[in-house]
C-alpha cells in the first residue's frame, strides 16, 4: 500500500529518533497506534497524525512588548547578530531559529514551516484561516525560518516573536501566539524595564500572564525583567522591579521567579562602582539559570512528548467520543421520532381509509386475498423494500438534521472534529445499525486506547530508568551483603 506523505515523513522521524533517543522511537510508535484508532473513528484523515501536532525538538518561545530587548537576547546567546534589533519593532513576523550547518545563515519563507512537520508550525495556514478567512494564504506574511550554524541551536528550535501588544494583534496572531506556548518547553516573556508603568499594560498582561498563570506547565514560563541597567540611575531602583512585580500580580501571577536581566554590549555605563558590581552579579546570576533551563530541555522535551501523547489519547476517549456518541444518540432519537411521525402516520391513515371501504375481514385485508401466493410474496417483499428505502431516507434526514445543528454550534476546534466524525458516520449505510455506537468504535478499539493510556507511564518508566535508579543502590547493597 501505498503510503501518504505523512507517513513517510513519520517513518524518517522514526529511524532518525531510533538512533537519537529510542524511547522517543518507541513513543512514535505509539501515536502511530493512536492515529490508527482515530481514522476508523472518522476524527482524522489518513494524511493527517498526532505525531505532527507536537515538535519533537525542544522548543523555545520569546514572547514579550516591544522594545523589551527579546532579539538583543537571542543574538547574545547565538553569538551572532541573526535578528535585527531597534528600539521600534523591527520585526512583524514570527521567525523560527533553528540550527542550519551552513556557514552562511539562510532566510527562509513561511512556506517552509507550513508544509515540514520537523517544525513547530506544520499546516498552521488551515488554522489561520478559521480564524480569518483569506489570511492562510498569507503564510509568508506571519512566519519565517532562519537557520545559523550556531552550535548552542543544535537540538533546538527557537521561535522568536513580534512585539507584543494585545489591543493592536490581529485574531490570528494572537492565535499563532497561543500555538507557541502550547507546544513550547520554555516560554521567555520579557518586559521593558526602561517603562516602569505597567498599569497602562492591561490587555497585554492579561493574555501573557492571567491566561497562563494557572496552566498546569506554568512552571514553564519565565518572566524577564530586561534592560535592568536603565533603572540604575534611579533614587531606588528596586522600586522599578516592584512596580513589575505588583502588575503582574495583580494580574494573576502571584508565584515564580522574576529575572532581572540586561545585554553588557548594549548596557548604559553605570558609573557607580558599587552599583555596577551589584547590577551585574544579578544579571549574571539569573542569565546562568536561564541558561542552565533551556540547556535542560533535551530532558524535559523527552516527557513532553509522552505526556502529550497522554493528552492526546485521554482527550479522544474522554472528550472526543463521548461528544460523538452523543451525536449518535441524537441522531438515534431523531431516526426513532421521524419514523413515529412518518410510519405511525401512514398506518393511522392506512387504517382509517382501508376500514371505511370495508377493505377488511375480520383480520384478513381483502384485497390481497383475491391474489396468488407467488404474487402475495412478490407484494410483500415490494412493501418490505419500501419499507426499509423510507426507513433509510428517514435515518439519513435525521442524520443531516444533527449534522446543521452541529455546524450551528461549530465554535472549537473538537467540535470540528466531531463534525468530521458524524459526517463519516452519516456516509457510512451501516453505521446506523448500532444506534448509539461510533464507527469504528468496539470493544478491541477501546482495550488499544486504553493500553496506549496505560503505556506511557511504562515510557516515564524507562525514560526514569536514564537519569535515576531508585533501587540501584539497594540492589547493589544487596549483593555486597554477607551470606
Amino acid at each position: 500500500m501505498a503510503k501518504t506523505a505523512t507517513e513517510l515523513r513519520i517513518k524518517r522521524l522514526k529511524e532518525h529518533l531510533e538512533i537519537e533517543n529510542p524511547a522517543l522511537a518507541e513513543v512514535v510508535t505509539r501515536f502511530q497506534e493512536l492515529d490508527q484508532i482515530a481514522r476508523k473513528l472518522g476524527f482524522m484523515g489518513r494524511d493527517d497524525s498526532y505525531a505532527t501536532q507536537i515538535s519533537w525538538w525542544p522548543v523555545v518561545a520569546v514572547l514579550g512588548t516591544y522594545s523589551a530587548g527579546k532579539s538583543t537576547f537571542l543574538n547574545e546567546f547565538l553569538g551572532q547578530p541573526l535578528q535585527r534589533t531597534g528600539n521600534q519593532a523591527v520585526d512583524d513576523k514570527f521567525t523560527v531559529i533553528a540550527y542550519g550547518s551552513d556557514d552562511e545563515a539562510h532566510q527562509l519563507p513561511g512556506l517552509a514551516l507550513d508544509k515540514d512537520p520537523r517544525f513547530p508550525f506544520y499546516q498552521i495556514s488551515a488554522d489561520i484561516e478559521q480564524v480569518a478567512e483569506g489570511e492562510g494564504k498569507r503564510i509568508d506574511a506571519y512566519l519565517q525560518l532562519r537557520t545559523t550554524n550556531a552550535p548552542v541551536l543544535q537540538g533546538k528550535i527557537f521561535i522568536d516573536s513580534p512585539g507584543f501588544d494585545a489591543d493592536k494583534q490581529r485574531s490570528s496572531t494572537l492565535m499563532i501566539t497561543d500555538h507557541i506556548i502550547d507546544l513550547s518547553d520554555l516560554v521567555l516573556v520579557f518586559f521593558d524595564a526602561r517603562h516602569p508603568e505597567p498599569g497602562a499594560m492591561t490587555d497585554t498582561l492579561k493574555h501573557l500572564v492571567v491566561n497562563t498563570a494557572q496552566r498546569p506547565d506554568s512552571a514553564k514560563f519565565l518572566y524577564i525583567l530586561n534592560q535592568m541597567d536603565n533603572t540604575a540611575r534611579e533614587d531606588n531602583p528596586e522600586e522599578v522591579v516592584a512596580a513589575w512585580q505588583r502588575a503582574l500580580a495583580e494580574s494573576g501571577l502571584t508565584a515564580g521567579r522574576f529575572f532581572r536581566i540586561y545585554s553588557e554590549t548594549a548596557s548604559q555605563a553605570i558609573v557607580d562602582d558599587n552599583t555596577r558590581e551589584r547590577f551585574q552579579a544579578k544579571r549574571d546570576e539569573d542569565l546562568s539559570d536561564i541558561h542552565a533551563r533551556i540547556s535542560q530541555l533535551d530532558v524535559e522535551r523527552a516527557y513532553r512528548i509522552i505526556g502529550a501523547l497522554e493528552g492526546s489519547a485521554k482527550h479522544l476517549r474522554d472528550t472526543l467520543i463521548p461528544k460523538l456518541i452523543d451525536a449518535r444518540q441524537r441522531w438515534s432519537n431523531r431516526s426513532l421520532l421521524f419514523n413515529a411521525i412518518v410510519f405511525g402516520g401512514g398506518l393511522a391513515a392506512f387504517l382509517y381509509y382501508s376500514l371505511s371501504a370495508g377493505a377488511w375481514r375480520g383480520l384478513y385485508f381483502t384485497p390481497f386475498s383475491d391474489l396468488t401466493i407467488p404474487v402475495q410474496v412478490v407484494v410483500a417483499v415490494l412493501g418490505a423494500a419500501l419499507l426499509i428505502y423510507l426507513n433509510s431516507m428517514l435515518r439519513r434526514l435525521a442524520g443531516e438534521w444533527i449534522l446543521r445543528s452541529l455546524r450551528r454550534h461549530n465554535n472549537s476546534k473538537d467540535d470540528s472534529l466531531v463534525i468530521t466524525a458524524f459526517e463519516a458516520n452519516l456516509n457510512a449505510w451501516w453505521s446506523s445499525l448500532i444506534p448509539s455506537r461510533p464507527i469504528g468504535w468496539t470493544g478491541r478499539s477501546r482495550r488499544r486506547l486504553d493500553a496506549v493510556i496505560a503505556g506511557t507511564g511504562e515510557l516515564v518508566q524507562k525514560l526514569n530508568d536514564r537519569f535515576a535508579r531508585p533501587t540501584s543502590r539497594m540492589g547493589n547493597a544487596e549483593k555486597k551483603s554477607p551470606e
